[in-house]
């Protein structure tokens, strides 16, 4: 990573008066090598820093454009406002004029579409093309809106639509310049400036590739505007901007928001709204406690049966919705009644959004002449579809709604509706609106109230609390400059929440912008693609943001290992030595028993075993489910005939073995979703059937017990859970297991090689001098995962064993154990290069991509991969089988 220059920093106190810079005082200059070059300068509510390159020129004309620590811009603007620029805007502005690219960070609704407007402005004085990019269709149709009525030249490119494609500003998704800048668009070369909005959007894991490879790829001689909400390490990305393209990023934070917000809390069940964070930031304890003791008052708790069945403490039941709709009907109408409209009432599910929309039925916000203008506005917009599509229900069944002031938005609507109901919004003629939080993704629809259905979300692996930057984005739309004294965030809660949760959600510091980067067929297709053949998937791995972060953070790394082995050092010694070598012998045992569980699983010898009562060990990497019992196996289904055989996945990985596990009594509890896990210490937990792929299972057991034909009784699996625990405790070394010669009658030599070597290890591991009292723990030591436990096991040993030891000692030989592991993995994060898994990951794709066809053996590209260059709406290589195959022909 290229050094960049040093450091220097001016702060000034948050100021009243407008000549702020009187008070400021400079802090003197610090050398920080290998990091950005930055200014702080506090001046009300805006911090400015900047990262440049070393030796960057910096010949600018400083009565004009100030210095690069201190840009001030006392020039002709390239456009005026009717409205005095705020402070982070004026700082912006000038780092515009200087030709250089800007990182603008600051809260939804703060201004930083201004900040966007003016560099398309510059781009029209300079004669230049400028690109405006967006995470969404949506909020490019709106923007292309805005921006049309603001300059005479603009196009929008959105996949959908293709207007004025030859236009000076053209507005589209960032997928649409990715493809532009894959395929050597001669657009680019004319592109002088291009707009980023919502950056923070690059951490989303599906999407969020498309930024940095688009970064990556466009020209060092294009600057950049990056329009973000606040984020933690904005530096950071300033550095790689400036680390990829050689030139100074500067990076204008403000935490300042235009219009102040009252945070309300509502419990579902309950009769008022508790405010727990004012105007001011301050959080009000005396409020949130009041709302707690609410929940210990809610009747649905003493009598579960009113609400299907009886609901954990502290929760509040539902009702199969019936009493979260009603609340939602009485918020609405609430706030319609104290004039607190229009309302966004964000969901975090499609079907949510509807069934609250339709639960409205009773309500009508509008006039008679607001209901004309709406049909008229519908009627005109629906008139370009087909008369088919007219009668679609999605259709019909909108303007009842929007006649009422009511509607819906997601992204499973229609792309003419989302764009009508984004436009009667505007015009107020929407007065309550059910969206998804992809509304809150840069659209500038603001609203005086905004309320939350729940706080909680699924996001493909868990069912978690949403995070602070999520609710600053989405609580971002309440309240309107200049039309509200402040804005109204209500958060619907059905269930107790510690204090400090909801304080992390409300008040909690903006999440960092971590990198999601990853390689795709599409992309390394397109690489080939590519005539100039200046880029490899190697280069953008190298330069991409993800790498960046890792090769930043080694250097913390290095300074600890080292600090961790000062430390180890200087403690004791003795007796190292036995335990390193009873430690090595547990690890081998340990290697080997993996590697011949290996073979004694695979599918034409294991399910000859594998029969309904049989116990099995099971482990997810590091999770140990321990013993369980198999019900059944089942085969997945086989794969296309067309598709090569080398890309089926293992033939252990096609069998599903269904086993009772011990499992949380959380997992049942937490919804269909939810991953099962084992019980916690203490737990009494439950017997569930889980779907086991056979790779997971590590042991295979001798013993079989009866099972009953219905396993639904929860009754049934208790009794199997305690059959399991008596065999464990029958066998306190472990239960015995299926020997892969003697029962299972395998000769392959290797595997009796194997066998043996493990035989001898065991003998040595029984003969060496702390073995001796451990028979009760010698299967817990073969079965542990992390070099951690097996050394909590070895001192428990060496207590044992050596009853002279003092508790200090013994105390030492734990902490450096546990200092060692510490140092061994981090050392192992340094030597696991983020660039070699990459490497390897673009070796394993480039394999399939040649098997498939799509390229050949020297790695040129082929017709199917051509094809498939083209698919970015989807799964490429699917798409571009079934198109080959016949199978779809559009």
């Amino acid at each position: 990573m290229e050094e960049v220059e040093n450091t220097s920093k001016r702060k000034a106190p948050e100021l009243d008066s407008e000549d702020s810079s009187a008070a400021a005082v400079m802090n003197g200059q610090q050398s920080l090598p290998g990091s950005a070059a930055k200014r702080q300068n506090l001046a009300r509510s805006c911090i400015h820093e900047v990262a440049a390159p070393n030796g960057y020129d910096l010949s600018k004309d400083e009565a004009v454009h100030g210095t690069l620590s201190n840009p001030v811009f006392n020039g002709n603007m390239a456009k005026t406002y009717p409205f005095q620029l705020d402070p982070f805007q004026t700082v912006s502005v000038a780092c515009l004029e200087r030709n250089e690219s800007v990182l603008v960070s600051a809260h939804t609704s703060a201004g930083k579409t201004a900040i966007a407007e003016y560099a398309i402005a510059m781009s029209f004085r300079d004669k230049q093309r400028v690109i405006y990019t967006s995470p969404l269709k949506a909020l490019s149709n709106q923007k292309y809106r805005e921006l049309s009525q603001e300059f005479s030249d603009v196009g929008l490119m959105t996949g959908d639509v293709t207007l004025q494609p030859n236009a000076t500003c053209l507005v589209m998704t960032t997928e649409i310049l990715r493809a532009m800048l894959y395929r050597g668009s001669e657009v680019i070369k004319e592109v002088g400036w291009v707009i980023f909005d919502e950056i923070h959007y690059m951490k989303d894991r599906e999407r969020g590739v498309v930024w940095e490879e688009s970064i990556v790829f466009l020209p060092p001689a294009i600057k950049m505007v990056f329009l973000s909400a606040t984020m933690s390490n904005a530096t950071e990305f300033a550095e790689w901007i400036c680390n990829l393209h050689k030139q100074p990023c500067h990076v204008v934070y403000t935490d300042f928001r235009p219009t102040p917000l009252q945070h309300y809390v509502f419990p579902i069940g309950g009769s008022g709204l508790y405010l727990v964070v004012d105007e001011n930031g301050q959080f009000r304890e005396d409020n949130f406690l009041k709302l707690q003791d609410t929940f210990a008052k809610q009747p649905s708790q003493l009598d579960g049966k009113k609400n299907g069945g009886p609901k954990a403490s502290g929760r509040i039941a539902k009702g199969g919705n019936a009493s979260g709709t009603s609340d939602i009907y009485r918020i609405v109408k609430m706030i319609m009644e104290r004039k607190f409209q229009p309302v966004i009432i964000f969901s975090f599910s499609r079907r949510e959004c509807e069934h609250h929309a339709m639960s409205m039925s009773k309500l009508d916000f509008n006039t008679e002449e607001e209901k004309d203008s709406i049909e008229q506005v519908f009627r005109s917009a629906i008139f370009c579809l087909s008369e088919e599509d007219r009668g679609l229900p999605a259709i019909e069944l909108m303007l009842p709604l929007l006649k009422r002031g009511i509607a819906v938005h997601h992204s499973g609507l229609l792309p003419i509706i989302k764009e009508l109901v984004e436009l009667l919004f505007q015009e107020g003629l929407v007065k309550a609106l059910f969206a998804t939080e992809t509304f809150a993704m840069g659209l500038n629809m603001p609203a005086k109230t905004v309320v939350f259905t729940s706080v909680k979300k699924w996001d493909g692996d868990s069912n978690r609390f949403i995070g602070s930057g999520e609710y600053i984005q989405m609580s971002g739309r309440a309240g309107r400059r200049g039309k509200d004294e402040r804005g109204i965030c209500v958060i619907m809660i059905d269930e107790k929440m510690e204090m400090s949760v909801i304080k992390d959600m409300v008040l909690g510091k903006p999440a960092p912008l971590i990198s999601t980067f990853r390689l795709s067929y599409y992309t390394i297709l397109n690489l080939l693609s590519r005539a100039e053949g200046q880029f490899t998937a190697e280069h953008v791995i190298r330069n991409s943001f993800h790498q960046f972060q890792y090769e930043k953070a080694l250097p913390e790394v290095v300074q600890k290992i080292t600090r961790l082995e000062n430390e180890a050092s200087l403690l004791g010694s003795s007796g190292e030595n036995d335990l390193a070598e009873y430690h090595k012998l547990g690890l081998d045992i340990s290697e080997l028993e993996k590697k011949i569980m290996s073979e004694m699983i695979r599918p034409e010898r294991a399910l000859l075993y594998l029969v309904p009562g049989r116990l099995v060990k099971v482990r997810d990497g590091s999770t140990d489910w321990g013993w369980g019992v198999v019900v059944n196996v089942v085969k997945k289904p086989s794969t296309s005939s067309s598709l090569p055989p080398a890309l089926s996945a293992s033939r252990n990985n096609n069998y599903i073995v269904d086993t009772l596990l011990h499992c949380s009594s959380s997992s049942s509890e937490s919804g269909l979703h939810s991953k099962p896990c084992p019980p916690r210490p203490g737990e009494k937990g439950e017997m569930h059937v889980v779907p086991v792929p056979l790779p997971l299972v590590c042991g295979l057991s001798s013993i079989r017990i009866s099972i009953p034909s219905d396993l639904r009784p929860p009754e049934a699996r208790q009794n199997i859970l305690f059959a399991v625990q008596e065999l464990g405790k029958r066998y306190p070394q472990g239960l015995p297991k299926l020997h892969p010669i003697t029962d299972m009658g395998i000769e392959e030599p290797e595997l009796v090689d194997l066998v043996h070597k493990l035989e001898d290890l065991e003998q040595k591991l029984c003969s060496h001098p702390l073995h001796k009292v451990c028979l009760i723990v010698t299967f817990q030591l073969r079965n542990a995962q992390s070099c951690f436990y097996l050394m909590h096991l070895f001192f428990f040993l060496l207590f044992l064993c050596q009853s002279d030891q003092s508790e200090q000692q013994l105390s030492w030989y734990q902490r450096k154990a546990e200092l060692n592991h510490e140092i061994q993995q981090l050392k192992s994060k340094m030597r696991d290069s983020q660039l070699q898994k990459f490497r390897d990951e673009l070796k394993n794709r480039s394999r399939v991509l040649k098997m498939l066809g799509h390229i050949d053996a020297d790695g040129v590209l082929q017709l199917k991969g051509r094809a498939a260059c083209l698919i970015d709406t989807g799964d490429e290589l699917l798409i571009t089988e079934l198109m080959f195959n016949g199978t779809c022909l559009i």
